[in-house]
């Protein structure tokens, strides 16, 4: 069931009105806004409310345009700023934009590569502290060797000079 095509009148309501002319109003703006890019055109457009508040659009800006239509130069308002030098500085501000944009791109792929210089390094570390380990597990059991061998020589030559009670020593034995 499509929409139905209604006859081009006045509203008579008020409420209908004010609600029919804010969407109207949006959808002309949108549809100039969309005419603008697409086209490369200036336009401009004002209308006034039912209830007699001016709604405006304009690129680059509704007083650019007027004065363009008038053949004046156009004057700046201070609430909208200088919009005619906002035009002539989009060049400027969208080689700006590429450039910041390169510069994060590489900023990505620098971090890309450090990323990778970190990886190497924990595999790294990891194996030599693996090795490490291994290295200190093995001092360890040696120094443990060590140490019981020296309580053995310890106890080898305190019984060469005191023999135990009931244990003759080798040299009484032989006399």
């Amino acid at each position: 069931m499509g929409r139905r095509r209604i006859e081009i009148e006045s509203v008579k309501d008020p409420n209908i009105r004010q609600v029919t002319f804010s969407k109207r109003r949006k959808g002309l703006f949108k549809k100039a806004n969309e005419l603008s890019i697409l086209c490369g055109v200036e336009v401009a457009i004002v209308v006034f409310s039912p209830g007699n508040k001016p709604y405006s659009f304009g690129h680059p800006g509704v007083d650019v345009v007027a004065a363009k239509y008038l053949q004046e130069d156009p004057e700046p308002s201070d609430s909208e700023g200088d919009l005619s030098s906002d035009a002539s500085n989009m060049d400027e501000l969208n080689l700006e934009l590429d450039e910041v944009l390169a510069q994060i791109r590489e900023g990505e792929k620098q971090t890309e590569t450090y990323d990778e210089i970190l990886k190497q390094n924990d595999m790294t570390t990891l194996s030599d502290l693996e090795e490490l380990r291994d290295s200190y597990k093995e001092f360890h059991d040696g120094i443990k060797l060590r140490l019981s061998d020296l309580e053995i020589s310890e106890c080898m030559m305190l019984l060469a000079k005191e023999p135990v009670i009931g244990v003759k020593a080798k040299s009484a034995t032989r006399d």
